[in-house]
């Protein structure tokens, strides 16, 4: 590695620590006024708490924007130090410059890859137990092989499949039981959607063991239940719980049981693609640094970086909803993002001066 390779990476990497310390401060911060009153009267320990709101961040999405803004301030400052007109004089090429950035976005690849792959899905997982359980004192609700069972008053209900998109409920079994534990009443129904406050249930078996095992069925019935599309939402299975492959044998499960697991498979892309943010991230942090003259280098890359990390998650959020929605293929859902912003990165390095 040369003396610029090294100067460049130390640099780089300077300044994406502080960028990423400044993201976490300010998002605990935030974060914990929205829900301290919840910490508080629930008695958890400072150091659960703390746990709990560095476990849910989203540090890997994180990631590439710190990438971006350490490039940018990075080469600003150079350019105003005049260090990018004397490295040009004697004789290195922009693409000299890139090729070390390119190895830091690449190392940012993989560093989301194994937070994704093997840390947060375990952190995430500990703070949802920590949020049900010690938090909200609730823990009715629970997941077994990726099915919710709620026990409720009284009753026991088994959800196969939550789709949290449209707020409905397949593959449903409603357990009623009197005092002495003693099953009552059975129901069982193909989809359930919520809606003005309660559940509509379609195409039910209803069996009623305390009058001589009678069996009903509906096409339609309005049915009130211990919990709501937001309760089911937090305790419902979550593409971030999971690694690649975990999410992959989940879209194959619920595919073979009938059930939509669009949702999911752009969840699955997007875990596959959004990495590649790094590199797409550095290269473009670097063509927009060198087209700006030193004079007002620093201010005006920050306000480039700042717009552009924030245009891409916009327009990923926006591509991830259409596939969600059914709108999109899954799969170009989470690559078109990626792509555009590729073809910028590389339109910038090639007018780069």
């Amino acid at each position: 590695m040369s003396i610029i390779d090294r100067y460049l990476t130390a640099e780089v990497i300077k300044y994406f620590c502080i960028i990423l310390a400044t993201i976490i401060g300010i998002y605990i911060i935030v974060d914990f006024f929205d829900e301290t009153d919840i910490f508080l009267e629930s008695g958890l320990s400072f150091s659960k708490a703390l746990f709990y709101f560095i476990s849910k961040m989203p540090i890997a999405e994180f990631i590439p924007a710190c990438v971006l803004l350490s490039v940018l301030v990075t080469f600003g400052l150079m350019n105003k130090n005049n260090e990018i007109v004397a490295l040009k004089s004697s004789g290195v090429s922009i693409f000299y410059l890139l090729r070390s950035i390119l190895g830091i976005g690449i190392f940012f690849f993989v560093v989301i890859i194994i937070l994704s792959e093997a840390v947060v899905p375990i952190t995430k997982n500990k703070a949802e137990s920590i949020w049900a359980k010690e938090a909200k004192k609730k823990s009715a609700a629970t997941l077994k092989e990726k099915d919710i069972w709620i026990k409720g008053d009284y009753s026991i209900s088994h959800i196969r499949y939550f789709n949290s998109n449209d707020k409905t409920i397949q593959g449903i079994t409603l357990n009623y039981f009197d005092k002495n534990f003693k099953v009552i009443r059975r129901i069982d129904s193909e989809k359930g959607i919520f809606k003005e406050g309660n559940w509509f249930l379609y195409d039910i078996l209803e069996q009623n063991f305390d009058k001589g095992g009678s069996v009903i069925f509906h096409k339609e019935l309005v049915v009130k239940l211990d919990f709501s599309p937001d309760e089911l939402n937090r305790v419902a299975v979550k593409s971030e719980t999971m690694s690649a492959i975990e999410l992959y044998n989940y879209i194959k499960k619920i595919e073979s049981e009938g059930y939509d697991p669009t949702k999911y498979k752009v969840d699955f892309y997007s875990k596959i693609v959004f990495p590649f943010v790094c590199i797409i991230m550095s290269i473009v942090g670097t063509g927009i640094s060198l087209r700006i003259s030193s004079k007002e280098s620093l201010p005006v890359n920050i306000v480039y970086g700042i717009g552009t990390a924030f245009l891409y998650w916009v327009f990923y959020s926006f591509c991830l909803s259409l596939g969600g929605g059914g709108m999109l293929n899954p799969l170009l859902a989470a690559l078109v993002p990626n792509l555009l912003f590729l073809c910028f990165g590389i339109f910038t390095i090639l007018n780069a001066d």
